[in-house]
């Protein structure tokens, strides 16, 4: 199954919907998939969080004090008919329960709103805990002597919103000294994501200056056109003057700089 169809069903595998094929399918997929074992496990930590945030409603010991209280003030109300049946004495009594009704409803929302409030506050703990995990195991599979699970690791960069500094820096290094050119050109795309940060655009421009892979080079060159980065212009000329720049990045630099300049 693609992996879409497989975060379909999380939610029916907690809910024990799903059919025996598709539990094994499932199961085999948790098994094999460190990535999507942590989306299982995400979810898990957000419908717990929803299951206990129970639906608020006024308890029996505030029902049973309201009944009381109304029956009180009926009581009340039939003895000073009989005693006194002025009306003065008839809207005092109407006005007494009609505040007692207020300070019930005030009680009842405000206790939902505190409940509310500190379901909230759980979920959000929950999904923090879950992206420190996440940039953990970015950062660790990114320092692993494989270059495979070093391209592992800098994808799941794909799973960050938004990566804290030490990604970014983490990126960099991955993209200035990883010995297998296939890491440093995942670490690049992954940096491209984030075109708009100013370090990002500095690491780049500092990369240019002195690398020497042709394929490095030209990815370097699109992303900073793309970013209509006016500080390529320099590193771009530069190369032009080397006469071991590749012809090919000669005229890629050629078609680039009428762009940024």
């Amino acid at each position: 199954m693609k992996r879409d169809e497989m975060i379909g069903m999380i939610v029916d595998y907690f809910d024990g919907a799903l059919t025996d094929a598709q539990k094994r399918a499932f199961e085999a997929h948790l098994k094999s998939s460190a990535t999507f074992a942590k989306e299982v496990e995400e979810h898990r930590i957000l419908l717990q969080a929803f299951e206990k945030e129970e639906r608020q409603l006024p308890s029996k010991n505030l029902e049973a004090g309201f009944l009381a209280m109304l029956e009180e003030e009926k009581n009340n109300q039939a003895k000073m008919v009989s005693i006194a049946p002025e009306q003065k004495n008839w809207m005092f009594a109407l006005m007494k329960i009609a505040a007692g009704i207020a300070i019930l409803i005030a009680i009842f929302y405000l206790g939902r709103y505190s409940k509310q409030q500190e379901s909230q506050e759980r979920i959000q703990m929950a999904q923090k805990e879950s992206l420190e995990a996440k940039q953990m195991t970015v950062l660790a599979m990114m320092e692993n002597q494989s270059a495979n699970k070093r391209i592992q690791g800098v994808q799941f960069i794909e799973e960050i919103d938004e990566p804290d500094q030490d990604i970014v820096a983490a990126l960099a290094e991955r993209l200035r000294n990883d010995e297998n050119t296939n890491v440093r050109m995942a670490a690049l795309d992954a940096l491209a994501r984030f075109s708009s940060s100013e370090l990002v655009k500095t690491v780049f421009l500092e990369t240019l200056e002195v690398e020497k892979n042709p394929s490095v080079q030209i990815a370097l060159i699109q992303n900073l056109v793309k970013m209509g980065e006016k500080k390529a212009v320099a590193p771009m000329k530069k190369l032009l003057e080397q006469e071991d720049t590749q012809p090919f990045i000669k005229d890629e630099i050629n078609q680039a700089l009428p762009k940024i300049i």
